[in-house]
C-alpha cells in the first residue's frame, strides 16, 4: 500500500492507495509512528489517486464537497461491503439508523453486525459511517472518537 498523511481539521489523516484505488482513510490515532518519515517516491497512478483524495477532502472540510469521485476498493467480507455501499447511499448532512442500514441491505435484524461493519470500514467519512446514529438518536460508536463524528455531523449540517 503507498501512503500518504495530510492535515485536516480533526487531526492527522492516512490515505492508503492500492491498484490504482483508495483502501484507507485513517485517524491519527491509527497512524503507524514514523509514517512521515517514510518519503518513498511514489508510482505515478498512486501520486494522482491521494492527491486527488487529499483535494476532495479538504473540499469537504470546508464545506465545498458533498460527493466524493474516487475509485474506491476496500477491503472486507461481501457483507461488509454491501454496508459499506449502503453508508455511501447516505446523502450529505442526512443520517441513518443501524437498523435503517440492516434493512437496506436485506437484513433487517443484523443491527450488531452492521455497527461491526461500520467499525471494520477502511476508508472512513469518504465511506461515510459517521452518519450512522443509534435509534434514539443518540451519536453512538466511532473509529475516531465521537468528538469527530460530532464534528463531521456539524459540518454537514451547517453546509447542507
Amino acid at each position: 500500500m503507498h501512503r500518504k498523511v495530510m492535515h485536516s481539521p480533526i487531526g492527522r489523516l492516512m490515505l492508503g492507495e492500492e491498484d490504482g484505488a483508495l483502501v484507507r482513510v485513517a485517524f491519527e490515532r491509527e497512524i503507524p509512528a514514523g509514517i512521515e518519515e517514510q518519503a518513498e517516491e511514489l508510482p505515478l497512478q498512486a501520486k494522482e489517486v491521494l492527491e486527488k483524495a487529499e483535494r476532495q477532502l479538504d473540499e469537504y472540510f470546508a464545506g465545498e464537497r458533498k460527493v466524493f469521485n474516487l475509485p474506491l476498493a476496500p477491503k472486507g467480507t461481501e457483507f461488509q461491503k454491501k454496508v459499506w455501499a449502503a453508508l455511501r447511499d447516505i446523502p450529505y448532512g442526512e443520517t441513518r439508523s443501524y437498523g435503517q442500514i440492516a434493512a437496506a441491505v436485506g437484513n433487517p435484524k443484523a443491527s450488531r453486525a452492521v455497527g461491526m461493519a461500520n467499525h471494520r470500514n477502511p476508508i472512513s467519512i469518504i465511506v461515510p459511517c459517521h452518519r450512522v446514529i443509534g435509534a434514539d438518536g443518540r451519536l453512538v460508536g466511532f473509529g475516531g472518537g465521537l468528538w469527530i463524528k460530532e464534528k463531521l455531523l456539524k459540518l454537514e449540517k451547517e453546509n447542507s
